[in-house]
């Protein structure tokens, strides 16, 4: 309760009184006790919201660090990897150009031997000689391709816009021979423009699309080149009607020196595929096969829509 007292003076005949006003403040001092307990609840919980802020605050600069670390760490290992893959590539030029010296050298004598000679050499002897010969040949082959190899990536062209339709008609011209021989039937979609590196895409449809000529069964080859984007990308395949791959060997394939048939069946190094994997990689892109034994083979490859650094 409030009591309040006031004094009211005397006038003439009228005595001076005490005026008094009595008033319930219950619920003022309820309201009162209210607001406090409020105000230190406000406080408690600020505080305790800080304490997280601040526990969280640590947690995320912790994480920030620790991906900075992983970061620096994950950087530290691609250089380690970069100079590495360097290195083994400079180290194979190195070999593949120090190689060929002595090959020819050796077919040069070799020739030389079955010329000075040939009156006094029978049939085996001359077969013997003609082995040889075909032996350096094809290790000189091996070691171009191996060349080839090492210089995707140390030897490769700027990426400019290239119109894939041009592309595709060189690799026929090149072809052409093989292609009239053979009685070849190619059929191509409409293809984009990609930026790439000109001489690198040549080579990629050439490996395919000469692959595709080389392992047709002994029919006439029927090749079909096809185009769509999709997701920000082109897909590209060389779809033939050949011989077909196991599917077990479809990834294989792309190895260095993987051959599935001898030389005496199909010629080449097992190289070409390789090439292309290493050439589709650096622009971007992912390359595959879908086949069966005896039904024929899809060579897919991708590349990016948009400009990729080189």
């Amino acid at each position: 309760m409030l009591l309040n007292a006031r004094l009211i003076p005397s006038r003439g005949q009228q005595p001076s009184m005490i005026l008094l006003a009595i008033e319930d403040i219950t619920e003022r001092k309820q309201a009162q006790e209210a607001l406090r307990k409020a105000y230190e609840e406000l406080e408690a919980r600020v505080a305790a919201r800080t304490r997280e802020l601040a526990q969280a605050n640590q947690q995320l600069q912790k994480e920030i660090e620790e991906r900075q670390q992983a970061e620096a760490l994950l950087a530290q290992k691609a250089a380690e990897l970069a100079r590495s893959n360097a290195d083994l590539e400079q180290f194979a030029y190195v070999v593949s150009h120090d190689l060929q010296e002595p090959l020819h050298v050796a077919a040069g004598f070799i020739q030389l031997l079955a010329r000075r000679y040939q009156d006094r050499l029978d049939a085996k002897g001359q077969e013997f000689i003609a082995c040889a010969l075909d032996s350096i040949q094809r290790m000189e082959q091996q070691i171009k391709d191996l060349l080839e190899y090492s210089r995707i990536t140390t030897r490769g062209k700027e990426f400019e816009k290239v119109d894939v339709n041009e592309v595709v008609a060189q690799v026929c011209k090149d072809l052409s021979l093989v292609i009239a021989e053979k009685q070849a039937q190619i059929t191509i979609d409409p293809l984009p423009q990609v930026f790439a590196d000109p001489s690198q895409l040549v080579r990629v449809f050439q490996n395919l699309v000469g692959n595709a000529l080389k392992f047709c069964g002994g029919r006439p080859p029927k090749i079909h080149i096809g185009t769509r984007k999709t997701d920000g990308e082109w897909l590209f395949w060389v779809q033939d009607q050949g011989i077909g791959i196991d599917p077990k060997d479809c990834e294989r394939i792309f190895q260095m020196f993987e051959r599935l048939h001898s030389r005496g069946e199909y010629p080449g190094t097992g190289i070409g595929l390789a090439v292309c994997k290493k050439i589709i990689e650096r622009h971007g892109g992912r390359i595959w096969v879908e086949s069966e034994p005896g039904q024929g083979s899809t060579f897919y490859f991708t590349l990016p829509a948009h400009p990729q650094s080189s």
